[in-house]
C-alpha cells in the first residue's frame, strides 16, 4: 500500500525544484573525470547481461560482510553458497591476500558466469599504516600531504586484497557533539571540496586508471548532508532549506565527482523527509542527471532495512523505493536478494530498474580490471614487501606532525630542552591503543608508538616520571561500552584522590609537566556522540591539582572532536592538538614537544567555549540585530553569560615563531562579469625559528538578493619561510569565485561591493574591496 501523504510531500518537494535541474547545470558544466563507457566496455558488460539470470542480476545488487570486522549489528549468512549461486556482488570485511583470494576464486571458478567479486573495506585514514583521523589530517591544510596519504593506504589495501575503499567522507560537520566529525574535514565547503579531489586522485590515481594494481576504487559518503544530524546524534535527522544545501554542504560531494569518484555511499539520515537510501532526488536526479556521476551508489550498512524505522513501509516497499531511487548495491541487509524478484513479478519495479542496477556494478568491476585480474595483483609476496614498509611509517610520522595544532604557548614554554625531569602525566601518556583512533580498520595498534615511547626515544637523557594521574573515564556505563567494542581500557581501580596525588608528587619532583588528556578513541566515530564535549572523567581536576603546583603545564590533547577548554585555555601554559595521531604519533608528538619539527596546522573546526554555543562555524551570516561587542547593548543577537566567538576560531593555530600579513592590494578596484583580479599580500616571519604559515583567504559578498556569510574561505597557500624572510603571495581571483546559489537555485555573482579578507585565520584579518560591475 502506498503513503498518500508522504506520496504526496515527496511530490511537492520534486515539484518545488522544477526548474532546478537546467539552473544547477549552470555550474556543472566541468564533466566528470570518471570516463564513460566505451565501446568495448558497452559491448562486454551488453554480452555478460545477456548471459545472466534475472536472479544473477539481482545477486550483483547484494553486498555482504565476511571477515574480521562487523560494523553493525548484522552478520551474513551463507555467504560461499550464496558466491557460488551468483547471488553474491560484493563482499567487506575481508582482507590478507590468502582470504581474499579465497573468496574471489569462489566466485571466479565456482559461479556459473564466473563474475568476480568487489572486496571493500573501511580504509579511512589508513589501512596498515595509520595515520591522523581525518579531521587531523584536514588540519595540516597540506593538500599533497593528504593525496600522498591515500595513495599510501591504496597501495596498502589493494596489496592486502581491497580493490574498494569507503573513504573519503567529505560531510560538513558544524557540531562536534556528533561523533563522526572525526572523519571528515570539519566545517568549511571550499577546503573541504579540496581535500575531496585530493583524497580521490590518491585512491584512484590522476588518471582514474583503476586496472593498475596499486590503485583502489574511492567511495564518495555519506550523500547527503550526514554531517548536519540534529543535535549531533549520530544518524538523527537532517533539514535544511534547498539553498543552504547547494552553497554550504553539496560542494565537497561535487568536487569528488568532477575528481572522478567511482561510487558513492548513500547517508543514513532523512534530508527534508525523505531518507537518502530512498531518495530519488538526491541520487538520480543530483548526483546523476545534474552532476554527471557515472558510477555505482552503494548503501551503508542496513540502510535499505532501516527505511522502515524511518516508516516507509515494509520489506518489498523499501526495496521499491530503494531501487527506483537510484541504489544500486545493498549493504548487508539482502533487501534487494529477498524482495525484489517480488517487486519485478507485481510490477512495482521493471526489469530495466534491475538491468541498470547490475550494470553499473559490472562497471565499477570492469574500470578494476577484475574481468581481467580477478585477483588485481594480489599476493602474499607483494603484501610483505608493501605493508608498512618504513617509507610508509616515515611518511605517517612527518604527516602526523604536520597535523598537530598549537594552540597555546605563553613564554615560549614549548619547545621543551632536553635536559632535566619531565612529569609525563595523564591517562593516555602510555595509550597505544588510542594512538590510531577510532576507524583504524586492519591497523594494528600494538604496533603503534605511545606518547611515553615517542619522548623516551627522543630523548634518552631525560628522566622522564610517569603518573597516570586520572582515569580517562569514570563513568562504568561509558567504560562499559567503550571495552565492549574493543576500548581496551584498563581502568584504574584506586580512589581518584590517590591518583591525582601520586601525579602531584611526579609534577613536584619535575622541571615541567606534559599532561596527556582527552578522550579515548572509541569516543569519537559512528554512534560516539557526546552531550558533553569537555575533558571526561576527572582529567580536569588532574590538571587543576597539577597548575597548583607551579610547575610549568603542557597540555597534550588526543581527541577527536573540537572540545571545550576555556579553564584549560586560562591555565596552562602551553596547548597541542594532536588529535589521535596515527601508527607513528608518539614519535611526532616527540618531535614537535623538543622542537624538531616546527608546529604549522590549522583548525579546520571552530572550538566553542561552551556546549550552548553549537553549532558554532566561521561561515555564519549576519543577523539584522548583529552583536558588536558593547556590554550593555542588550538587544542584539548575543548571549547573556559568554561571549558570543569562540575559543579557538577556524583556521587558527600558533608556531614556534610569529608571522605577520600585510593589507591586502587588489590589482583592480573593480572587474565586470568577465573579468579577474589578483590579490597580494606580504607574509614575513617575524621570530626566532623558521616555520611555516597558512595564509587564508576569505571573500564577503557585501549585499545581495540573499543574505551572505560573513566570510567564506577561497583560497590558501602554505609557505615555508626562514626567520626574517618575507615573501609576497598572489592569489587570483575569477568571477567563479563569488557565485552563489541564490533562491532560485541559480549560480550566479551578483553586482556590488565585495570584501577580501587576508590573514593568519578567519578571525586575524586584514581587508579591502572591490566592485562586481554588470
Amino acid at each position: 500500500m502506498t503513503h498518500p501523504t508522504r506520496t504526496l510531500r515527496a511530490a511537492l518537494l520534486l515539484l518545488a525544484l522544477g526548474a532546478l535541474p537546467a539552473a544547477a547545470q549552470q555550474a556543472a558544466a566541468p564533466q566528470t573525470a570518471l570516463p564513460a563507457p566505451d565501446a568495448k566496455m558497452t559491448a562486454f558488460i551488453d554480452n555478460l547481461l545477456g548471459k545472466m539470470t534475472p536472479e544473477e542480476k539481482i545477486g550483483q545488487l547484494n553486498l555482504v560482510s565476511v571477515g574480521f570486522d562487523v560494523t553493525g549489528p548484522v552478520v551474513s549468512k551463507d555467504v560461499d553458497a550464496n558466491i557460488r549461486k551468483g547471488r553474491v556482488g560484493a563482499v567487506l570485511n575481508t582482507y590478507t591476500p590468502v582470504a581474499a583470494r579465497k573468496l574471489q576464486a569462489l566466485a571466479v571458478k565456482e559461479s556459473r558466469l564466473h563474475i568476480p567479486l568487489l572486496l571493500g573495506y573501511d580504509v579511512i585514514h589508513g589501512h596498515r599504516t595509520i595515520f591522523p583521523v581525518p579531521l587531523g589530517l584536514a588540519a595540516s591544510w597540506d593538500l599533497p600531504a593528504m593525496e600522498k596519504t591515500a595513495r599510501i593506504a591504496a597501495d596498502e589495501a589493494s596489496a592486502d586484497g581491497v580493490n574498494w575503499v569507503y573513504s573519503p567522507m567529505v560531510d560538513i560537520a558544524r557540531d562536534p557533539r556528533w561523533g563522526r566529525i572525526m572523519e571528515g574535514s570539519g566545517e568549511d565547503p571550499y577546503l573541504g571540496s579540496q581535500i575531496a579531489r585530493a583524497m580521490v586522485r590518491g585512491y584512484q590515481g590522476p588518471d582514474n586508471d583503476l586496472t593498475r594494481p596499486n590503485r583502489v576504487m574511492a567511495c564518495l559518503k555519506h550523500f547527503a548532508l550526514y554531517g548536519a544530524a540534529e543535535a549531533g546524534r549520530d544518524y538523527n535527522t537532517t533539514d535544511m532549506s534547498l539553498q543552504r544545501m547547494y552553497n554550504e554542504y553539496l560542494p565537497p560531494y561535487k568536487a569528488a565527482v568532477e575528481a572522478g569518484v567511482g561510487s558513492v555511499m548513500s547517508s543514513f539520515n532523512d534530508v527534508n523527509g525523505i531518507p537518502a537510501t530512498a531518495n530519488k532526488f538526491l541520487m538520480t536526479d543530483l548526483l546523476r542527471t545534474q552532476w554527471g556521476f557515472r558510477g555505482f551508489v552503494a548503501t551503508d550498512y542496513t540502510a535499505i532495512n532501516e527505511l522502515e524505522a524511518h516508516g516507509l513501509g515494509d520489506d518489498k516497499k523499501v526495496s521499491e523505493l530503494a531501487l527506483k531511487a537510484g541504489i544500486d548495491q545493498d549493504m548487508v541487509g539482502e533487501i534487494f536478494l529477498n524482495n525484489l524478484a517480488k517487486n519485478l513479478a507485481d510490477g512495482t519495479v521493471a526489469q530495466a530498474d534491475i538491468d541498470l542496477a547490475c550494470r553499473r556494478v559490472l562497471e565499477a568491476k570492469y574500470r578494476l580490471g577484475l574481468f581481467t585480474d580477478p585477483y588485481h595483483g594480489v599476493s602474499e609476496k607483494r603484501a610483505k614487501a608493501t605493508l608498512m614498509k618504513p617509507a610508509y611509517l616515515a611518511d605517517a610520522r612527518d604527516v602526523a606532525r604536520r597535523s598537530f595544532v598549537l594552540l597555546k604557548n605563553d613564554k615560549q614554554t614549548l619547545p621543551l630542552k632536553k635536559t632535566g625531569t619531565i612529569a609525563l602525566v595523564g591517562p593516555l601518556a602510555n595509550r597505544q591503543r588510542d594512538m590510531i583512533g577510532s576507524w583504524s580498520g586492519a591497523g594494528d595498534w600494538k604496533q603503534a608508538v605511545s606518547v611515553e615511547q615517542g619522548l623516551r626515544a627522543a630523548a634518552p637523557g631525560v628522566k622522564i616520571v610517569m603518573a597516570q594521574g586520572a582515569n580517562v573515564a569514570d563513568d562504568p556505563q561509558m567504560i562499559d561500552r567503550l571495552n565492549a567494542h574493543g576500548g581496551e581500557l584498563n581502568i584504574d581501580t584506586r580512589a581518584p584522590e590517590s591518583l591525582i596525588a601520586e601525579a602531584v608528587a611526579a609534577a613536584q619532583s619535575a622541571d615541567v609537566v606534559v599532561a596527556v588528556v582527552g578522550e579515548s578513541q572509541g569516543m569519537t566515530g559512528e554512534a560516539a556522540s557526546r552531550a558533553d564535549i569537555g575533558l571526561p572523567g576527572r582529567q580536569l581536576d588532574l590538571l587543576k591539582a597539577l597548575k597548583a603546583t607551579g610547575k610549568p603545564l603542557v597540555v597534550v590533547l588526543m581527541n577527536g572532536r573540537p572540545l571545550t577548554l576555556p579553564w584549560e585555555d586560562q591555565n596552562a601554559d602551553a596547548i597541542l592538538e594532536t588529535w589521535f595521531s596515527g601508527t607513528q604519533g608518539g614519535h611526532a608528538v616527540a618531535d614537535v614537544l623538543f622542537g624538531a619539527y616546527n608546529p604549522s596546522g590549522k583548525l579546520t573546526a571552530t572550538f566553542p567555549r561552551a556546549v550552548g554555543q553549537i553549532p558554532i562555524y566561521y561561515n555564519h551570516k549576519s543577523t539584522g540585530r548583529p552583536y558588536a561587542g558593547v556590554k550593555l547593548d542588550k538587544y542584539k543577537s548575543r548571549y547573556l553569560d559568554i561571549p558570543n566567538d569562540p575559543l579557538y576560531p577556524f583556521g587558527y593555530g600558533l608556531s614556534y615563531t610569529t608571522f605577520s600579513v600585510s593589507r591586502p592590494t587588489l590589482s583592480a578596484a573593480s572587474i565586470g562579469m568577465a573579468g579577474a583580479l589578483d590579490v597580494t599580500a606580504t607574509v614575513q616571519n617575524t621570530g626566532p625559528a623558521d616555520g611555516e604559515e597558512v595564509v587564508q583567504l576569505y571573500l564577503r559578498d557585501v549585499v545581495g538578493t540573499s543574505t551572505r556569510p560573513v566570510q567564506e574561505l577561497k583560497n590558501f597557500q602554505k609557505v615555508l619561510l626562514k626567520k626574517g624572510e618575507s615573501r609576497t603571495l598572489t592569489f587570483h581571483l575569477t568571477v567563479e569565485d563569488l557565485k552563489f546559489y541564490n533562491n532560485d537555485l541559480k549560480f550566479v555573482a551578483e553586482p556590488g561591493e565585495f570584501q577580501v579578507m587576508v590573514g593568519s585565520n578567519s578571525r586575524d584579518v586584514q581587508m579591502a574591496s572591490f566592485m562586481l560591475t554588470q
